[in-house]
């Protein structure tokens, strides 16, 4: 699976700064759009939440924050594009360093904090984009992926959401999809907000807000941690059927670092932030079949976590996935990756 860019990745990317060489490959990516657009998707279509996905492998929220890649990027394979986290207000995000290589595990430590453009300038851009294509043409499946802005203070529930429902106003009308993120570790005391007594009258106001915001249904879904106890992801599946959620996303980033081949004093010096890549594997395939065995066919499910080849894909939808997503193998692997596992997927 792009033997050359391992190479390429082993021998001088692991050497560049994390964060700037993601900028370098996203701008190299949007370079080549003319080709990428050009290029059919892999695999064979799904149908789920109402949408028709060219297949069903996705990019993770995370990659594409601001909504400047979209096409690019599901010109290499992608079936559907998830971008943000996107907040309603922009925020820089946190103190840089903040991306961070565990190249022994194949995995990735970030502490961004929700760098973004904001809700406004995001809905901008996705509005000339759609006014920009061919009538009748809607692009790739796209998603957006929501978050609180960091200054909102989360015990404040009718502030939060507020905060939710300004982007939801605002990026609905260009969703395909909608998706709350309650649990990224990087924007304090935003985990706190998964609490069934705070995350369910969450839901419901951001459902509320969407549907007033335009004149279809956008499917709505909700991103949780791995580091839920397995009762309380009972709790949400119980809660997501109740209210007629569309779905769950499993799963964001883990803080653990448990089992990890990197050196204890990497670690130390890395320091806080949330963990993807391959260590993330079997607890969000865990996490993914409590879900199922809860939810019954009720809801879409997407697995995310530690998927780096086809197998993996697979391991995901055997265990109760409709769809699956990834970001840290597409790092790690290059951008022949997402076609490679589309292409793998049964």
């Amino acid at each position: 699976m792009g033997r050359p860019y391992r190479i390429l990745f082993d021998h001088y990317l692991v050497n560049q700064d994390p964060e700037e060489a993601h900028y370098a490959a996203f701008r190299a990516i949007r370079a080549a759009r003319p080709v990428l657009s050009r290029v059919p998707a892999p695999g064979t279509p799904v149908e789920a939440m109402g949408i028709t996905f060219p297949n069903r492998l996705g990019l993770a929220a995370g990659f594409d924050k601001n909504g400047v890649g979209i096409d690019s990027l599901a010109g290499l394979g992608f079936g559907h594009i998830e971008i943000g986290t996107v907040t309603g207000q922009p925020q820089p995000g946190n103190p840089k360093p903040r991306l961070f290589r565990l190249t022994a595990d194949r995995a990735v430590v970030n502490r961004m904090g929700f760098n973004n453009d904001g809700a406004e300038a995001v809905a901008a851009r996705l509005k000339a984009r759609l006014d920009a294509r061919p009538s009748g043409d809607t692009g790739p499946v796209l998603g957006i992926n929501i978050g609180k802005t960091k200054l909102v203070p989360e015990n404040d529930q009718r502030a939060v959401e507020d905060d939710y429902a300004l982007s939801t106003r605002l990026l609905s009308p260009y969703a395909d999809y909608l998706v709350v993120n309650v649990s990224s570790p990087n924007t304090p005391g935003l985990r706190s907000l998964q609490a069934i007594d705070k995350l369910q009258p969450l839901l419901e106001h951001v459902r509320r807000t969407a549907d007033q915001a335009t004149d279809r249904r956008v499917p709505l879904l909700v991103k949780i941690a791995p580091d839920l106890a397995d009762d309380d992801v009972r709790d949400v599946a119980d809660m997501a059927v109740t209210i007629g959620l569309d779905g769950i996303i499993a799963t964001n980033t883990t803080i653990s670092r448990d089992g990890l081949r990197s050196h204890p004093s990497q670690l130390e010096e890395v320091g806080a932030g949330g963990l993807s890549g391959r260590p993330l594997k079997e607890r969000s395939l865990e996490v993914l079949s409590l879900l199922r065995n809860r939810v019954g066919t009720a809801l879409t499910l997407i697995g995310v976590g530690g998927v780096t080849t086809a197998a993996d894909a697979q391991a995901k939808l055997d265990g109760g996935a409709t769809l699956v997503q990834g970001y840290t193998a597409f790092i790690y692997e290059g951008p022949l990756w997402p076609r490679t596992v589309a292409k793998g997927l049964r």
